[in-house]
């Protein structure tokens, strides 16, 4: 496995993504705190994996002007207004749906409010994932989303998609869907701004 990731960070970096491979998830906040610059602005995706390893509580603590968008009992209104904030932050940390060992990223989302920071606007993207989430192209990539992602995300949710009932993916068409927006990037122009962090574990879903 570890050749595997090895053979996927050498492709992001062809793609103009940094990779950083992580033995094991003890070692992220040091390097997180290298990374991410005291005082910096910083938004978040939605991610069971930062949720798992604890990312999120990490930014709370820490010298960073975050953007929570978790806080309990915020509107629709407050929340747009965070998603929106995101396009300028300094940093935006996410998850991804999974990433094919050519070195290219491959997302689904509901509303864009996760994939659009991750394609334009803040300065810096980190991307932190499993070593779960590798798959060998984008077909594959789709595909264990919908049948395996989408359905979790779904549930945990609290959605009525059939998804949910079925633990597959039928290609809905249900007010409720998730799986709206499928976004692949293959390359950036700027180096600095996406690092890909892989973790030798299976995290998120």
């Amino acid at each position: 496995m570890v050749e595997l990731i090895k053979t996927t960070l050498d492709n992001l970096k062809r793609n103009n993504m940094q990779g950083y491979f992580i033995e094991d998830s003890k070692d992220l906040f040091p390097l997180l705190d290298k990374l991410i610059l005291q005082g910096s602005t910083v938004g978040s995706g939605d991610s069971v994996t930062l949720e798992q390893l604890g990312v999120f509580d990490f930014i709370r603590k820490g010298n960073y002007i975050f953007y929570d968008k978790h806080i309990e009992n915020l509107t629709s209104i407050e929340k747009r207004e965070l998603y929106i904030k995101n396009f300028s932050v300094d940093n935006f940390i996410t998850g991804c749906n999974a990433i094919t060992v050519s070195g290219e990223l491959v997302n689904i989302d509901g509303n864009g409010s996760r994939v659009a920071p991750m394609i334009y606007g803040p300065s810096q993207v980190i991307v932190i994932v499993g070593k779960n989430k590798i798959v060998n192209n984008i077909n594959e990539a789709i595909e264990r989303v919908r049948q395996i992602s989408a359905p979790l995300d779904a549930k945990r949710l609290k959605k009525e998609t059939p998804c949910t009932k079925l633990d597959r993916c039928i290609d809905c068409k249900h007010p409720q869907r998730i799986c709206n927006s499928f976004v692949v990037i293959a390359r950036q122009f700027d180096y600095e701004r996406i690092k890909v962090i892989i973790i030798n574990e299976d995290m998120g879903y």
